[in-house]
Order: structure tokens, then C-alpha cells, then sequence
């Protein structure tokens, strides 16, 4: 029998590959019934991250996940894993084709029910970012006073996902903050085996 700490990293490295993918119902088992996804774009329960997800991936959208150690804290039937991460997405930004990197932490809670191990929570924590031009020279404008209305560990994906059109939430984790200090107070409350109340 798999110890905890090899089950849950087997599900946080088979949701990169299934997401990127395009397996979908594949991805989906790697979440409880009940399990819900937060990021810069969407906030809801799994079946309609999958289905979002699907909706971009099948309209082009080019979303690239890469994942780095772990850190996994386990109490009884439930754990927090932290992993580091980069989400790398391609895309238009004024006429120039560009890839926007992020490089951060997803924030997993996970619970064992029935046996297996699966994610109640994903939240992604923005640390740094950056954009890169595909074709070397050509400098997409960018409004430097909007840039610095976002939060810094993420402005730049931000700023490209809304100039696609997508609708983004601001109020993220990044390295330090409120958000985050919130984010880590959650998780040790689950730990103890309160009602997760993100």
C-alpha cells in the first residue's frame, strides 16, 4: 500500500498531464465529488472547471502546467500539499504573440475517503511573473498604469487574461499578504479537522 505522501503526489502529477491534455474525465477523478477549483479566471466546483477548461481547450486556448518538488503535511485522513509550480499560457496581446508565466504554489487540500486520497480545494498562490515575446523583438505595449493596479505575483497574467476577454479575479494568494496568510490559516484549520470554510 502506497504511503499518503506518494498517493497525493500521484494525483497532483496526474492532474498536470490530464489538464494540459485534454483528458477530461481523467482530470476530474483526480477531485472528490464535491471538490472545488480557485485561480485567476474561475472559482466554482471541479465539474465546471472541467468543462471550462474543455470549453478554452477546444477553442485553442494553449495552457501549459509544470511542476517542481512538494511539500505534504499529513493529520489522519486529511493533508495540505503545497507544490511548486509555472502556468505558462500563449496568446495575442496587441497584435504581438506572446507566452505570460506565472511561477507560484498550488495549495491543495486533500482528503482520504473511502481509501483514496483526492483534492477537496485547489488554490493556486501567484508568486512572480513575467512576458515573453514568441518572436524576439516585437514588444507588445503595455499599460504600465493598469500593470500597477495588479497584484505583483501575477499583474502580467492578469493583464493578458483580460485583454483576451476573460473575466479575472484579483484578490489571489502571492507570496506574502493577506490573502495568503489567510490561505495558511485555512490550512492548518483543516489539519485540525474544522469545516473548510474557503
Amino acid at each position: 500500500m502506497d504511503s499518503p505522501d506518494r498517493s497525493i503526489r500521484s494525483v497532483i502529477e496526474a492532474w498536470a498531464i490530464w489538464r494540459d491534455a485534454g483528458a477530461w474525465d481523467e482530470l476530474r477523478l483526480t477531485w472528490h465529488h464535491d471538490g472545488r477549483m480557485k485561480t485567476t479566471w474561475f472559482r466554482g466546483s471541479a465539474d465546471d472547471f472541467v468543462a471550462a477548461a474543455r470549453a478554452g481547450f477546444e477553442a485553442g486556448v494553449l495552457v501549459h502546467h509544470f511542476l517542481g518538488g512538494s511539500s505534504i503535511e499529513v493529520s489522519d485522513h486529511r493533508a495540505i500539499a503545497q507544490t511548486k509550480m509555472s502556468i505558462s499560457q500563449r496568446l495575442m496581446l496587441e497584435n504581438v504573440e506572446v507566452d505570460v508565466t506565472c511561477v507560484g504554489r498550488f495549495y491543495d487540500f486533500f482528503e482520504r475517503r473511502s481509501g483514496d486520497w483526492r483534492i477537496v480545494l485547489r488554490e493556486p498562490i501567484y508568486e512572480k511573473d513575467r512576458v515573453d515575446p514568441v518572436t524576439p523583438g516585437q514588444i507588445p505595449a503595455m499599460d504600465q498604469a493598469v500593470l500597477a493596479t495588479l497584484p505583483p505575483g501575477c499583474r502580467h497574467l492578469l493583464y493578458c487574461q483580460r485583454t483576451a476577454g476573460m473575466s479575472v479575479h484579483t484578490d489571489v494568494p502571492g507570496l506574502r499578504g493577506r490573502e495568503v496568510q489567510e490561505l495558511y490559516a485555512d490550512g492548518r484549520r483543516w489539519l485540525a479537522g474544522e469545516t473548510l470554510r474557503r
